[in-house]
């Protein structure tokens, strides 16, 4: 059981010489002891030595994933492994809080060397337990962090095992030098002044600094060891992990990779900067990404979760949405709940401190100390940001305004010790003495100084909680904070007898919203902070104590026992659906992520049509062209020659009946597809069709009157004059806004406003006013993609042709109606359209939909037609796609030389994912294409390079042979376990996909020009 904070200490006794059988470490005791910690990096598990008493027994054995890496939507077994339903039994559930530093307090003793812990009651990790299931007493809360005492490494072990059998904390111990760089270099000296709105202009800037590299990777090195303790003791399946601060930024990413269904919160205890100071960060986007890997992310104010929300819509293109009081991003099928809740005050914990005779002591002291005199008080950490210079300038200003004041006023500034060290901190106590001095000497007098500065060292709480109760005014004026609980903790401490207290807070921090009476205040105007201190103590009384009343209701109903139950119960909420979804990863490094969606819900790929296309014999392919086809960024909307291919490819089966239907102009699309003589062409939304190039175009039925765009022109020329960046497209049945160039939050709201305005304006109109993908567009009513799909089925049944295959792929809003009409007409729905037996309705990029299949975006559409094109239509064609997808590789490739660009290509990634035969013999009819392509993208080495395997690039698991080869390029061991028999350059599961794209980055180094000339000449 674990110890209370007023227990006795507990010790250890360091061993004299390494035991050459050392006991079993603490976490691989308690997965012995508990089945379900399933993890990869128990300790192996030794017999002997004293046991702890077994918790309860476990009810159930959990899933296991013994599946890493990227996972497959299309391999069945990993699907069970992954999405398979939960076990009916129940199981503990525990938490995993994660700090920086654990909530205990370490001492030695000189005498013996022994260590002795005990829980820091003043610890918020250890605050937060009483709201967590179980309260402060419970075992299954357990704690993962650094330890403030240095152990030596001898000890470290035996440390561990006492702290996890005793106390169940997890110690992570990170070497004194990766520390000093992870710590005292990049988080106190570079990210926690950034995300204080501090930019590094120069390294003599407050000794902030630059960003170096080599102190991100001593981060992501120290985030790494925090994660693999957590895989040392999780249980993936019952366990809730909340980590917490900017210390920990990478470790989600850490988590998720290794389990795809953690139950993951994040707190993050300091300031969230504007996306303007944000955007500076050169690894931005690894840290957003890695905040987007937890399922719940809580924030102390609403601007410090908008400033995080706005980095999202601006780096990422992520935008949000609040359902029910709730905010959630919407991230690869994942709903990321943002939760804005500041943290409060231990209410036990001070109401005991406040009633123990050590206070009421120092109480009786200081009021005999300072009798007669107005106190106020100030408490502060010891760092650039709490404006302690700027509140004795204030001091000042309010004895220079107010001389009555003078010999009565003293302004108590107490210093907590700086928890960084550096130049910045040397800087800020000199000129805080030497201010404090200066004034002192100028207002003082033998028995009187204006400012008492008490910096010696650390107060006990009992001292401190003494000077809240006696002090008339708390003066709390830092340029920027996240939190800062000290009016809190005032409240509470003045609700003595007195029960009148006053507050003057700056408005830059975190708990400034939450008191609404208190004198807020703009540090950086010094005469508005002395008049508003002197405000304060010449407040009437009874003002005082309603004020008082006010701000005691809130602290005291919003503890922190309110705080962390209100979080666990949201990660409990958000996390209830982790099981109903099939989820895998997707990325490399720090751009990893989890696609989650509901098993009926696919990745669309040339298996899942092949057979359905071979059979029948009449298709209809509606393909939609802006965000399917190309690109939504892209500055030339022509198709591509690969584009353009592929759609003539299709055409030249009679059997098939392709369309491109699309919101744009007919002229614009008559001209790009004029090489394309069988293609049909739905323009404006179904507004003008023509079913091949040499057919006239044919008009909807409909008797539409354009008046109305004579109302509506001007009203969107008004919002694209005020709107810089958009601009209006003008059709010949329809009018256009396009805000995608524009600012992305002020596009947002100006579409908002024109979609209102233009809605009271065309009220009386036969049109309909919608949003789409950074547009608003107005059409006639009647007019949509949906009628468009449901008037070419009916057109190819009065043929004689009912279509039995349909393949619609779009992407944005209003392809969700072609989505409907084709959905509409498979058996199950009601046959008033021709009943077709294969549907395949695909969205591009937009989850969730109407579709039950997607591709990621538009590079994996190109890449589904050229392999449709290979497998399906003509292998001569395929391969010349092929080859300009190649040429297209190196472009990439030779464009952008930065280290990780490689990896992150989704042209490899998809290349190679559509290879895989997924570890099972390729009996599909083209199993002769198959074999002839894979010759022809075979890895082989170009003339002229050396043989050696490259550096970094690591071998395959041989399945008959002892012997490490160098795979995909060594053939020599002809039973590989991780690559297809008889085609060593094709993996044979999805988990080898890393090292196939590893040699891909090796063979560009070596010259990808000369790999081409390989392909050319097969």
């Amino acid at each position: 059981m674990a110890a209370s904070p007023s227990g006795p200490l507990f010790s250890s006794s360091p061993p004299a010489i390494p035991n050459p059988n050392p006991s079993p470490s603490p976490y691989a005791v308690e997965a012995k002891n508990m089945l379900s910690r399933s993890c990869s990096d128990l300790l192996h598990l030794a017999a002997g030595g004293p046991q702890p008493p077994p918790p309860p027994p476990l009810t159930r054995l959990p899933r296991v994933m013994t599946v890493p890496g990227i996972l497959s939507d299309t391999d069945t077994e990993l699907s069970n492994v992954f999405g398979g339903p939960p076990s009916p039994c129940t199981a503990r559930e525990r938490r995993i809080v994660v700090t920086n530093q654990l909530p205990l307090r370490a001492f030695r003793d000189p005498a013996s060397g022994r260590w002795s812990f005990s829980w820091d009651p003043d610890a918020l990790s250890f605050q937060l337990r009483s709201g967590l299931p179980g309260g402060s007493a419970s075992t299954d809360i357990v704690h993962i962090g650094t330890l403030r005492a240095d152990i030596d490494s001898s000890e470290q072990d035996e440390v561990a095992q006492i702290l996890f059998e005793e106390l169940r904390c997890v110690p992570v111990f990170l070497p004194s030098d990766l520390h000093q760089r992870f710590y005292h270099g990049f988080c106190k000296h570079y990210l926690w002044p950034l995300l204080h709105y501090l930019l590094p202009l120069s390294p003599a800037v407050h000794g902030g600094l630059r960003f170096d590299r080599r102190l991100w990777l001593a981060y992501l090195s120290a985030n790494k060891l925090f994660a693999d303790r957590v895989m040392e003791v999780i249980s993936p399946d019952d366990d809730f992990v909340w980590a917490h601060d900017y210390h920990l930024l990478a470790l989600p990413t850490f988590l998720r990779k290794r389990f795809p269904r953690i139950k993951l919160g994040f707190f993050l205890h300091s300031p969230f900067p504007s996306s303007e100071i944000f955007r500076t960060i050169p690894v931005r986007d690894e840290i957003l990404r890695a905040l987007l890997n937890t399922d719940l992310l809580g924030f102390h104010t609403y601007d410090y979760a908008r400033h995080f929300l706005s980095c999202c819509s601006r780096l990422l293109g992520l935008d949000y949405e609040s359902k029910r009081g709730y905010i959630g991003l919407d991230y690869y099928g994942r709903t990321v709940t943002i939760k804005i809740l500041p943290v409060g005050v231990d209410m036990g914990q001070l109401k005991e401190v406040i009633a123990s005779p050590e206070t009421e002591s120092k109480v009786l002291e200081l009021k005999s100390k300072f009798r007669g005199k107005i106190l106020l008080l100030g408490i502060d950490d010891m760092d650039i940001f709490k404006g302690i210079g700027f509140k004795f300038l204030a001091m000042e200003q309010l004895l220079e305004d107010h001389p009555e004041l003078r010999g009565r006023a003293i302004l108590l500034q107490i210093a907590n010790p700086a928890r960084s060290q550096g130049k910045d901190i040397q800087e800020v106590q000199e000129e805080t003495r030497f201010i404090a001095r200066r004034i002192n000497e100028k207002y003082g007098y033998p028995g009187y100084d204006p400012i008492v500065f008490i910096d010696e060292g650390p107060l006990q709480t009992y001292e401190k909680i003494a000077y809240y109760a006696v002090s008339e005014c708390c003066v709390v004026n830092p340029v920027r904070d996240g939190m800062n609980l000290v009016p809190y903790e005032y409240t509470v401490c003045r609700q003595g007898k007195e029960k009148m207290s006053m507050i003057v807070v700056s408005e830059f921090i975190g708990c400034s919203p939450s008191l609404s009476g208190a004198i807020r205040i703009n540090p950086w105007n010094v005469d508005a902070v002395a008049e508003a201190m002197n405000s304060a103590i010449t407040m009437p009384e009874a003002e005082k104590q309603l004020r008082h009343e006010k701000h005691y209701k809130y602290v005291s109903s919003h503890d922190v026992d309110y705080w962390a139950r209100s979080f666990d119960q949201d990660l409990q909420r958000v996390c209830k659906d982790h099981f109903t979804k099939r989820c895998w990863g997707i990325g490399f490094g720090l751009n990893f992520r989890v696609v989650a969606l509901g098993h009926s819900f696919r990745k669309l790929s040339v298996e899942h049509i092949v057979s359905a296309y071979k059979r029948t014999s009449s298709r209809l392919i509606l393909l939609d062209y802006d965000g399917t086809m190309m690109p939504q960024s892209s500055i030339n909307k022509a198709p591509s020659e690969e584009v353009v291919q592929v759609l003539n490819l299709l055409c030249a089966d009679e059997r098939n009946a392709v369309f491109v239907v699309s919101g744009r102009g007919k002229d614009s699309l008559s001209r790009w597809f004029d090489s394309c003589e069988k293609l049909g062409i739905s323009a404006e939304h179904g507004y003008f069709t023509r079913w091949t190039r040499d057919t006239p175009w044919e008009s909807s039925q409909l008797a539409v009157d354009l008046e109305w765009k004579n109302s509506a022109e001007p009203v969107m020329k008004l919002y694209a004059d005020t709107t810089d960046g958009s601009y209006i497209e003008r059709k010949e049945s329809a009018l256009v806004w396009h805000h995608q160039e524009a600012d992305p939050d002020f596009g947002s709201c100006q579409a908002k406003e024109l979609l209102d305005h233009l809605e009271n304006v065309l009220a009386n109109e036969p049109v309909v006013v919608k949003r789409g993908q950074h547009i608003v567009e107005v059409n006639p009513q009647g007019i949509s993609k949906g009628v468009v799909v449901r008037n070419l089925m009916s057109a190819m049944k009065s043929r004689g042709k009912p279509p039995d295959f349909v393949l619609c792929i779009g992407d944005d809003r209003s392809d969700e109606d072609m989505f409907e009409a084709v959905m509409g007409s498979s058996p199950n729905k009601p046959p008033f359209l021709p009943v077709i037996s294969e549907v395949f309705a695909c969205t591009v990029g937009n989850k969730p939909s109407k579709a039950k299949y997607y591709l990621d975006d538009t590079v994996d559409f190109n890449w589904f037609g050229i392999w449709f094109g290979w497998f399906v239509v003509n292998e001569t064609v395929g391969k010349f796609l092929i080859q300009s997808s190649f040429t297209t590789l190196i472009n990439v490739f030779e464009n952008d030389q930065k280290e990780g660009t490689y990896l992150q290509s989704p042209h490899l990634t998809l290349f190679f994912s559509s290879l895989l035969p997924k570890s099972r013999p390729c009996t599909v009819p083209t199993h002769a294409a198959f074999r002839r392509l894979a010759n022809t993208v075979s890895l082989r080495r170009p003339r002229g390079t050396p043989r050696r395997r490259p550096h970094g690039v690591p071998t395959c698991r041989p399945l008959r042979s002892t012997r490490t080869h160098g795979c995909p390029r060594s053939t020599s061991a002809p039973h590989c376990a991780d690559h297809v028999v008889g085609f060593p350059q094709i993996p044979r599961t999805i988990d080898c996909r890393w090292p196939v794209l590893l040699h891909f980055k090796s063979f560009q180094r070596y010259g990808l020009r000369g790999m081409m000339d390989d392909v050319e000449e097969s």
